[in-house]
């Protein structure tokens, strides 16, 4: 009904006067595109549903898959090593290569992006369960595990991609899209919990404890494996592949929701460019567009920071701290914290603005990461600490999300006949977050290996666990200065965001008072 009165008041603008189509339909015009923009409760939860399938595995696959490859599927170490380095960085480049992909994909019938995620989806969970699949071939087992790993991390990225540049095309109102992030970002979080759980409980048996040598000194256990039997062994690899069962039903129900639960729509003025941008040239104007290179810039640091607090957080615990057997409950209230503050922070960013949540909610967690550093290992303290924490990952989580399309629509006004290049803003921000996860990873795991690390040692030298402190707490502390202090270059606060919204509106009811019933005409033509 609403887009046959768009039609209406389209054709009947091309042939009354000026006057009076000011006089009578302007009013119904601006009430219009509000009714029809505006997402119901029902609607977001469908977006938000959407975030959990890449969080549940991804962090299943970041926690687990090494002592999987180790302990369960006794791959060499050189060889594993191998596998984890190249899937993150096969992860990082496909992110590009889908938002080239998508940015020369057509309209359909089920619009540009979610035909990538509905057939994605059953190729990705194929690949996900194929890579806690132990092969009784030995001699290519290597092959395998690299092969499916980094099938998966191209299918979960043509999921993720469109699904992440499906922000903009849900609703054309920032608060709507805003309010639709920060669900979606509880969501997610809600999503790593889940993925910990499931993974950590099923395949609990799985871990080995760590054993002492007759002096007392930790020692490594490199042919722990060779001592399981058979059995124990077949039970372990028999509940790894229950927990992928568990989480690939998970991703698919996800999928289910999101795809049924949400509408893609178009933006009115993109319906009339006739000539698609070409990817080299939409990259060049996107990296060339100040406030995206600031963001990234500021967020790259800050992701860093928190990635390296990630990475290091189970060492930290066990080594460092000494809490060994608390490392999974410590991380479940950091989570838990996060998902319970994110409507906290949306809270806060709609009242005082998007520039200063950055600058109180990332900058909440030095205090914390400072008391960790100083302090004697204490549980009661750590978990208060871990709570904490969470509140600034809650920020971490939700602000570029939330900023990222902000930018895109100053992209707009500045490019109006730019159309199309949302996958390219979308698909290099992650690819970025790859690239810091990945040399966190990196200079993480070469700073032990400097410092004397002893794998699987029931404790560590005084070396390993300063550098452990180091990781978790001094070297983030720097990144997310530094991240702070590269934000204070960003220029979209909360007037330009104003101005924007006013300009966009303007063109968009401009665009659907020239020619509704031509692109409505056209639309009608390329779907069928």
């Amino acid at each position: 009904m609403a887009k046959g009165e768009g039609a209406e008041s389209g054709s009947a603008t091309g042939l009354l006067p000026t006057g009076i189509l000011q006089a009578g339909e302007r009013p119904a015009q601006v009430k219009e595109p509000k009714k029809k923009q505006q997402l119901s409760i029902c609607n977001k939860l469908c977006y938000a549903v959407g975030g959990a399938p890449y969080q549940v595995t991804g962090c299943a696959l970041g926690f687990f898959l090494q002592i999987y490859l180790l302990d369960v599927a006794q791959v060499d170490p050189f060889y594993a090593s191998i596998i984890l380095f190249v899937g993150r960085a096969w992860d990082a480049f496909t992110d590009p290569l889908v938002g080239f992909c998508i940015s020369k994909s057509s309209w359909t019938r089920l619009g540009r992006l979610m035909p990538w995620i509905i057939f994605s989806t059953p190729l990705a969970i194929i690949a996900y369960f194929l890579i806690w699949f132990v092969p009784d071939f030995p001699q290519v087992q290597a092959l395998w595990y690299l092969f499916f790993y980094c099938l998966f991390e191209t299918l979960v990225t043509c999921f993720h991609v469109p699904y992440s540049a499906l922000t903009m095309f849900i609703s054309t109102e920032q608060s709507e899209r805003d309010s639709a992030t920060a669900y979606r970002m509880t969501v997610e979080v809600l999503g790593t919990v889940l993925g910990t759980a499931i993974q950590g409980q099923i395949i609990g048996q799985a871990d080995i404890p760590c054993l002492q040598d007759p002096n007392g000194s930790a020692v490594t256990l490199e042919g722990a494996n060779r001592t399981h039997s058979t059995t124990s062994l077949r039970k372990t690899q028999n509940a790894y592949l229950l927990a992928a069962g568990v989480i690939a039903s998970i991703y698919v129900v996800c999928a289910v929701i999101l795809v049924l639960g949400v509408r893609e729509q178009r933006e009115p003025y993109e319906t009339q460019q006739a000539e698609p941008m070409s990817f080299l040239r939409g990259l060049r104007l996107v990296m060339s567009h100040g406030p995206y290179i600031k963001l990234i810039a500021g967020f790259l640091f800050t992701s860093l920071a928190f990635m390296l607090v990630e990475g290091n957080f189970a060492l930290f615990c066990t080594y460092t701290l000494g809490f060994r057997n608390e490392f999974q409950n410590l991380l479940l209230a950091i989570m838990l914290s996060a998902t319970l503050t994110i409507p906290l922070w949306q809270w806060f960013l709609t009242q005082f603005g998007k520039k200063t949540a950055v600058y109180v909610g990332i900058s909440s967690a030095v205090p914390f990461l400072i008391l960790v550093a100083v302090m004697e290992s204490n549980l009661i303290i750590t978990y208060v600490v871990a709570v904490a924490a969470g509140i600034s990952v809650a920020a971490a989580f939700l602000l570029p999300w939330s900023m990222l399309p902000d930018v895109i629509d100053d992209f707009h006004l500045k490019h109006p006949n730019s159309h199309g290049t949302e996958p390219i803003f979308f698909s290099f921000y992650v690819f970025f977050t790859k690239f810091a996860s990945g040399f966190s990873l990196g200079i993480s795991t070469l700073s032990l290996d400097f410092a004397g690390y002893q794998t699987r040692g029931c404790s560590q030298p005084a070396g390993v666990r300063f550098t452990l402190k180091m990781l978790v707490t001094m070297a983030p502390i720097a990144l997310i200065l530094l991240g702070l202090l590269l934000f204070k270059l960003y220029p979209i606060d909360e007037e330009k965001r104003r101005q924007n919204k006013k300009a966009l509106q303007a063109l968009r009811e401009e665009a659907s008072s020239s020619g509704c019933s031509d692109t409505d005409s056209t639309e009608l033509a390329s779907i069928l």
